[in-house]
């Protein structure tokens, strides 16, 4: 899971030591005010050593003289009560709220939501920087044998802020065929750079991103190089994927697109974005147009074979291609700014209400 700031220096000192109660800021209580009765009085004094006084549960036990159990009772029936209300003072508390919504709504394994920051140029930086804790934490604690990657400014962010280590076992793959020219953000340096860092094997499609039509597509992939390659692909453990969108910021639009191909074209038949040079519609459906068919990358539609799916992308202009990707469910780990989180849950909501 993807590490959330302390929203509490008490909660932090007790996760040290073993306690389960996770602790905010809590209003303080006055314990000779609520001494009603016995019980009530040492369920006050309970609660005022455990939030007020950062005594653990053990603490208390042993002052009070009573198990660590009906310490724990106390605890929770003084929440359940009413008895002690807790509030969480911190700007990531709507963007925890926005996570798990996304998590019940489209049966997410985890969502990773972090603030939208004034300036949407730092969206990518901010997002490389959750996408790189998240991925590194996964690394770490599972057994991962291939990580296959898109492409795009995010993703590149994300590789800067992966901690660097040791997988001599792990193949980092490219999903997708590459651009014919130069430029830093090219699936070929995407792949190669995470390998380095992490030391280890690397494989890509040396192909570019489309083919000169549909048939032409055929062929290339009936080679065995090819086969293999996206046999290799479909194996992965975890994909990590941005999305694009049909405007000039997208690195697809601006250099990737094939001449014969407009982007009013792929407008006019419902493009709202694209996963891996595949286009689809509002409802996360592969648009019928011939550039999807000449695509060299995994088919949307088998995404969901691999077993863990990030999709990290934010900014404004995307939010209509990631409302369509959560309606398709075409990741299981989403990682989004919380501003255009919450348009494109917007956006999803109001296509499903009557």
């Amino acid at each position: 899971m993807f590490h959330k700031p302390n929203v509490s220096c008490f909660a932090a000192s007790r996760a040290k030591q073993g306690d389960s109660c996770q602790v905010p800021r809590v209003a303080p209580l006055n314990p000779g005010a609520l001494m009603t009765s016995s019980d009530n009085s040492i369920e006050a004094r309970v609660a005022w050593l455990y939030f007020m006084e950062g005594l653990t549960q053990a603490d208390i036990a042993q002052k009070l003289g009573m198990t660590r159990l009906r310490v724990n009772r106390m605890l929770v029936d003084a929440r359940t009560s009413g008895l002690v209300s807790i509030t969480i003072n911190s700007r990531f508390a709507s963007c925890i709220e926005l996570e798990h919504s996304l998590v019940k709504q489209f049966a997410l394994k985890d969502a990773v939501i972090v603030p939208t920051p004034q300036d949407p140029d730092l969206v990518p930086v901010l997002l490389g920087q959750a996408t790189g804790e998240y991925l590194s934490n996964v690394l770490e604690t599972n057994k991962v044998s291939g990580l296959g990657l898109g492409w795009g400014a995010t993703l590149r962010e994300t590789i800067r802020n992966m901690r660097s280590g040791r997988y001599p076992d792990l193949c980092i793959n490219s999903m997708m065929g590459g651009l014919t020219h130069g430029l830093e953000l090219n699936t070929f340096e995407t792949a190669s750079s995470l390998a380095n860092r992490l030391n280890a094997e690397c494989q890509y499609l040396a192909a570019p991103i489309y083919a000169g039509s549909p048939d032409s597509r055929d062929i290339i992939l009936a080679q065995d190089v090819f086969r293999q390659a996206f046999e290799r692909i479909a194996t992965n453990d975890i994909a990590v994927l941005s999305v694009g969108d049909l405007t000039m910021r997208s690195l697809l639009i601006r250099y990737g697109l094939p001449r014969d191909v407009t982007t009013d074209e792929l407008v006019s038949l419902g493009a709202v974005g694209d996963i891996l040079g595949q286009f689809y519609n509002e409802s996360g459906q592969v648009i019928d147009h011939p550039l999807n068919r000449r695509a060299i990358a995994l088919p949307l539609r088998e995404l969901s074979r691999i077993p863990t799916v990030v999709l990290t992308s934010g900014g404004k202009n995307k939010t209509r291609a990631l409302a369509g990707a959560l309606k398709a469910r075409l990741a299981s780990v989403i990682i989004c700014d919380e501003d255009t989180a919450k348009a494109a849950l917007e956006l999803v909501d109001c296509a499903t209400t009557p």
